[in-house]
């Protein structure tokens, strides 16, 4: 029996009350908290408590059946929560080490990780974790901004330059890596392009309405193929109106009924690990944009449960 090392997983209530602690050797996906984040916005520090929160909120879910579906991801997977990530926020370096020693743990085990944060930082300790298992990974990033910014004097590492870095370091195939959703304002002036430099397709929210979000998904897909695909899902995609609760909300996004059918759609693509992030509690109102991620990690338990079809 798998137990969770003390120094790198800190107990807590299970997602949707799945089982926790001990027994990974039979889970199919685990469940893993972030609550990490840089500390260093000057206005909107909170998604450290992430977790917690859509953990609360997932208990309000009325059952682990999605409505379009007879299936139980849940047991299907036989889904086990491995609880928090034991970081610091603050800590960078340090806590990178844990959260990559952690996502390690569960891929070694041989489960799938969902996790949740934190900021948009706790990607990029994922991806050094996930990358080298699997060669010409890509990353399917829904999010208003596309987190690969320039670094700034001596902060490397910020929720602002997860993908620059990560493109340094070669974690992931960028030529056939995707950035939906990009929107809203930007210090750089010429952040998409900037972007696009390290080989990212970026698809800015405008483009993704004006010819359509089937269009594009269908496209995205064709691109990505059988690629191994880290679904990167940054809840400040969706509009503020629907999910407030977010580090850096950035109107004209998603409707929650667009992002729930964006994920729906998502079938077929051949998922190594998801990662649900920004969700911010000190901002949230009566825990809506909790209770969204919520949704939002089932509905890729169910994509990575109808992948697992397609592999046995």
């Amino acid at each position: 029996m798998t137990v969770l090392d003390p120094h790198i997983f800190r107990p807590t209530q299970g997602f949707m009350r799945v089982p926790s602690g001990v027994g990974l050797e039979a889970a199919r996906a685990a469940i893993l908290g972030m609550p990490f984040d840089c500390g260093a916005d000057p206005y909107r520090v909170g998604a450290r408590q992430g977790p917690g929160a859509i953990r609360d909120q997932a208990i309000r879910l009325d059952g682990p059946y999605p409505s379009f579906s007879m299936r139980d991801p849940l047991a299907e997977l036989a889904v086990m929560d491995c609880g928090n990530a034991n970081v610091i926020s603050g800590r960078i370096e340090e806590a990178y080490e844990v959260m990559e020693s952690a996502v390690n743990q569960i891929a070694d085990a041989g489960a799938i990780p969902v996790t949740m944060g934190g900021d948009g930082a706790v990607t990029l300790p994922q991806l050094r974790a996930m990358g080298p298992r699997h060669k010409g990974m890509v990353v399917v990033h829904f999010d208003s901004h596309t987190d690969a910014y320039p670094i700034e004097g001596q902060r490397r590492h910020t929720n602002a330059t997860t993908f620059n870095c990560a493109a340094e370091e070669g974690l992931l195939d960028t030529a056939e890596s995707w950035h939906i959703g990009i929107r809203g304002t930007c210090r750089h002036p010429d952040i998409l392009n900037f972007t696009r430099d390290f080989g990212y397709r970026v698809v800015t929210a405008d483009t993704l309405f004006e010819r359509g979000i089937s269009t594009v998904i269908d496209e995205m897909k064709a691109a990505v193929g059988a690629r191994p695909v880290y679904l990167c899902w940054d809840m400040d995609v969706f509009d503020p109106s629907c999910a407030p609760g977010v580090c850096d909300p950035t109107w004209g996004g998603l409707t929650a009924r667009e992002g729930i059918t964006i994920l729906r759609s998502l079938t077929g693509l051949n998922i190594v690990a998801c990662d649900v992030n920004t969700v911010s509690p000190p901002h949230d109102v009566a825990g809506m944009t909790a209770l969204l991620a919520a949704n939002v990690m089932l509905l890729c338990l169910h994509l990575i449960n109808l992948n697992q079809d397609t592999k046995s």
